[in-house]
C-alpha cells in the first residue's frame, strides 16, 4: 500500500483484544471502517500467534476493501505471513535491521517513541514510515508507562515535519481538542472507539476535529 495513504491518515484505530471480544472483531472493524477511520491496527497482547494470524487473517481483507491500511502490532514475522500493510513494534521490539529483514522495504513499518529522543532516533532511520507518541495520559492499555504529558508535542512535530506523527495513550473524543490544541495533528483511539454505543458515529465525530493543515 503506498506510503503516501498513510501519510493522509489522520485517525489510526486499535482493535484490541483487550476491549474487544474475538467474536466481534469483524463488526468493530467494519463499523471503524464505516465511520472513516483512516488506519487500522490488530493488538492481541497475550495470546498466541496462532490466534493472532486466524484473526489478522479475518480483518485483512475488509481493510483492504476499505483502502485502509492494515497493520500488525508487535510481530513481523505474521505481519510478513499475511501479507499485511503494516506492522508496528515497540522499543523493546526487534531492532529495524531484524524488523526490515523479515518484512521487506515495501512494508510500512511503525515504532512505538515515548520521548523526544526515542523520536528523534526514529526518525532519523529512513526505514520508520511513521511513530507513536505518547503515552500522553493514563491508559490501562498501558499501565507500565508513566504519561508524557502533551508539552511535547509541539517539539517533536516541528523537529519532524516529514513523518507522521500519531499521538496515542489516553486520547478520546472528549480530550481529542487538548491534543490538536498541543500541535498534534494525527491521533490514536482505542477505547473510546470500541466503547462507544456508536463506533461509526464516534469515529466520524473524532476524524472531524483533525486536519493535516
Amino acid at each position: 500500500m503506498p506510503r503516501q495513504t498513510l501519510f493522509s491518515s489522520c485517525l489510526y484505530g486499535i482493535v484490541d483484544l483487550g476491549y474487544a471480544e474475538p467474536s466481534d472483531l469483524t463488526r468493530v472493524t467494519t463499523e471503524m471502517l464505516e465511520g472513516g477511520i483512516d488506519a487500522i491496527q490488530l493488538r492481541a497482547k497475550g495470546h498466541s500467534d496462532s490466534d493472532i494470524t486466524d484473526w489478522a487473517r479475518e480483518l485483512l481483507p475488509l481493510c483492504r476493501d476499505a483502502g485502509v491500511p492494515f497493520i500488525v502490532n508487535d510481530s513481523p514475522e505474521i505481519a510478513a505471513e499475511i501479507g499485511a500493510d503494516g506492522v508496528h513494534v515497540g522499543q523493546d521490539d526487534a531492532p529495524m535491521d531484524d524488523v526490515r529483514a523479515i518484512v521487506g522495504d515495501e512494508m510500512l513499518v511503525g515504532r512505538s517513541t515515548h520521548s523526544v529522543e526515542q523520536a528523534a532516533n526514529a526518525s532519523a532511520d529512513p526505514r520508520t514510515d511513521y511513530i507513536g507518541f505518547g503515552p500522553l495520559f493514563s491508559t490501562p492499555t498501558k499501565p507500565d508507562y508513566v504519561p508524557i504529558g502533551t508539552e511535547e508535542i509541539a517539539t517533536v512535530h516541528t523537529s519532524h515535519t516529514d513523518l507522521p506523527i500519531f499521538c496515542i495513550g489516553g486520547i478520546k473524543k472528549e480530550n481529542l481538542n487538548q491534543v490538536i490544541k498541543a500541535g498534534a495533528k494525527r491521533a490514536v483511539i482505542v477505547s473510546g472507539i470500541l466503547q462507544a454505543p456508536d463506533i461509526a458515529a464516534y469515529v466520524r465525530e473524532a476524524k472531524s476535529l483533525l486536519t493535516l493543515s
